[in-house]
């Protein structure tokens, strides 16, 4: 198991001589508790877990509890934060607590001085992330699932565990004896996920048994197809400038416009235009020929707008337009 971690690291944080703390988010559940274990085998002394503490449910207090007593029986360094991660209108509690979550890891990474923060997600957790991006109608980067290796917050985030099953980690803790608690909340079928693993994940695997590697490797495949789409929109956006001039766009095909004009929205302003709204736009830009001609479309939490002769996107805040 240890070795699955030792592969994700580089070469440079792996010597055995460096001081670099490596952090593992550790919520007291099965899969953190084996990359736990696993990241104490391969790094002795240099793991920090980090627990969350997100305020969302009264198991929480016996979630901290345990991680608490697991850390000091093993020798594992150990840092609780807790946090309120409460969803505001029209956000899913999801997506809430995994951006509190994010936030509050890589502030705690720094604190300890560690180079990287492992996370325990597995191949089960990747097949249902491809298959709630399936549901959804996703293209291209929600189809690509979860990335081994990402940064946020100024912290680098890796994932050593996607190609190992929930089962395997499962077998390995319950065969040591070690203790993990169960999340009651991946049981309530109120969230898409947790149907998508009670009811789909079981009807897939008796229809296409060990169907979990194949599934990943679409994945692999959609994130290669990305990176190219993403290398394809800088070379264009280098030719009609950042933000992008109108006229500039109107000399490439639709579908380039349309890849360049996600990637700008992506990365300049952290905002994705849905299928309707892209569309939307790329016919007010086809159309844009006259000075006075006005865009304003609504995209996410803001607006598309013609700035002169280039696009803006100004966000429902007031403030200034990107």
């Amino acid at each position: 198991m240890a070795a699955w971690c030792a592969r994700w690291l580089p070469a440079s944080a792996d010597a055995s001589a460096s001081p670099t703390t490596v952090a593992v988010a550790y919520s007291a559940g099965a899969d953190s508790t084996a990359l736990l274990l696993a990241a104490q085998q391969r790094w002795p002394g240099r793991v920090q877990a980090l627990h969350v503490h997100h305020g969302l449910q009264a198991a929480a207090d016996g979630f901290e509890a345990l991680a608490v007593s697991f850390c000091e029986l093993h020798g594992i360094g150990l840092q609780v934060r807790r946090v309120q991660a409460a969803h505001a209108p029209r956000q899913s509690p999801e997506d809430a607590a995994r951006d509190v979550r994010y936030t509050t890891l890589a502030d705690m990474a720094q604190q300890a001085g560690a180079s990287a923060v492992l996370l325990g997600q597995h191949a089960d957790d990747q097949a249902e992330t491809l298959l709630l991006a399936l549901s959804r109608g996703a293209g291209l980067p929600g189809l690509a699932a979860m990335p081994d290796r990402f940064q946020r917050h100024g912290v680098v985030f890796g994932r050593p565990l996607l190609g190992l099953p929930s089962r395997a980690l499962r077998d390995w803790l319950e065969t040591a004896g070690h203790a993990f608690v169960d999340d009651p909340t991946n049981t309530d079928l109120r969230y898409t996920r947790n149907r998508i693993r009670a009811i789909l994940m079981p009807a897939w695997e008796t229809c296409f048994p060990g169907f979990r590697p194949l599934l990943a490797r679409s994945a692999g495949h959609a994130a290669q197809a990305q990176v190219l789409l993403d290398d394809l929109a800088l070379i264009d956006l280098a030719q009609t400038g950042m933000p992008p001039a109108i006229q500039g766009l109107q000399l490439l095909s639709r579908e380039r416009q349309a890849n360049a004009l996600r990637h700008w929205l992506r990365c300049s302003a952290g905002v994705a235009a849905s299928a309707a709204q892209l569309d939307e736009l790329l016919d007010q830009i086809a159309d844009c020929r006259t000075r006075g001609h006005r865009i304003r479309i609504k995209v996410a939490s803001g607006f598309v707008t013609r700035e002169g002769g280039r696009l803006a996107f100004a966000r429902l805040t007031g403030t200034s337009p990107i």
